[in-house]
């Protein structure tokens, strides 16, 4: 660190990590960024984003992890994301991708999304007859929460579930269930930007298990289902459209998370591109903790 004239020592710069109040703390998996942090000489702590003796002036930069609970506030979460003066990833880029409609965006710029009809308030939407699973989930959404999986038996439960979002004037989703989640699971390539360019970079991966075992029940939403996590080599295909999404993104981002499913034929989709609140897995990689830290070590150097 480099001292300003005239002073012994620049003070180290505080970094805050915004979580949720149901986790002050952070998560485990959260909490390993912070001793490399401390290592490049940044003090970083935990704080929770809608505490409102918070003064996050006081702070060089702030960077989104566990905000888990901004789903169901998503207003009151944007503006704060929009008042805090350097976070990380930007606030633009939050209120972009905390809304799930932007998988037509990234359709529409060739990246091969899971097929996704939109059903807005007030669209009629009839069951499919037949056929295979699909899924309903509403574009606003965190930890697979208000999300369920049906059948060509369970039409009535899964229109009864489009009726609850629409009627909270909530966009709704409908995708195919893809079978390979059951046996593969699904890719999750972690990207942090790279000290060096700021731009991001390929990290490690996982496999998430499957987690929607049949329909949603209202009411009964934990802040985030509990997941089956494994480290994963992926694939030359997995990779590059990991590589062909983070090729559309915007610079200026700490990190990314882009989660895949393979069609029938192998062929992997996007199912979900992750810049908000991700978590980023540290422990399945002995480097990634030392990498995100050294991602925001450079933001720092060079401004969010």
């Amino acid at each position: 660190m480099v001292s300003e004239p005239g002073s012994r020592r620049a003070a180290a710069p505080r970094v805050a990590i915004a979580t949720c109040a149901e986790i002050p703390l952070l998560e485990p998996d959260d909490q390993l960024v912070l001793a490399p942090l401390a290592a490049r000489g940044v003090t970083a702590e935990p704080v929770v984003w809608d505490d409102p003796a918070v003064d996050w002036t006081g702070y060089d930069l702030v960077v989104l992890r566990s905000t888990w609970d901004y789903s169901w506030q998503r207003d009151k979460f944007l503006d704060w994301a929009r008042s805090v003066p350097t976070l990380a990833n930007p606030a633009a880029v939050v209120a972009w991708n905390t809304d799930k409609s932007y998988l037509a965006e990234l359709a529409t710029a060739g990246i091969p999304i899971i097929p996704t009809t939109f059903v807005a308030p007030g669209d009629e939407w009839t069951a499919p007859d037949g056929g295979g699973e699909y899924v309903i989930k509403p574009s606003v959404s965190s930890g697979s929460r208000d999300t369920g999986r049906y059948g060509p038996g369970d039409a009535v439960q899964a229109a009864d579930h489009v009726r609850r979002l629409q009627a909270a004037g909530r966009l709704v989703l409908i995708q195919p269930y893809l079978g390979a989640v059951d046996a593969y699971g699904e890719t999750a390539l972690l990207f942090f930007a790279d000290p060096a360019t700021g731009r991001l970079v390929y990290s490690h991966a996982i496999r998430k298990g499957p987690l929607l075992t049949g329909p949603h029940v209202d009411g009964v939403d934990e802040l985030y289902k509990a997941e089956d996590i494994t480290t994963r080599t992926p694939t030359a295909a997995e990779l590059a459209v990991g590589e062909a999404v983070v090729a559309t993104l915007p610079d200026g981002l700490v990190y990314a998370r882009v989660d895949l499913i393979p069609d029938a034929d192998g062929n992997p989709h996007l199912i979900e591109l992750e810049l908000t609140e991700p978590s980023v897995f540290l422990e399945h990689d002995p480097a990634a903790a030392d990498r995100l830290a050294a991602a925001i070590a450079a933001r720092l150097t060079h401004g969010a």
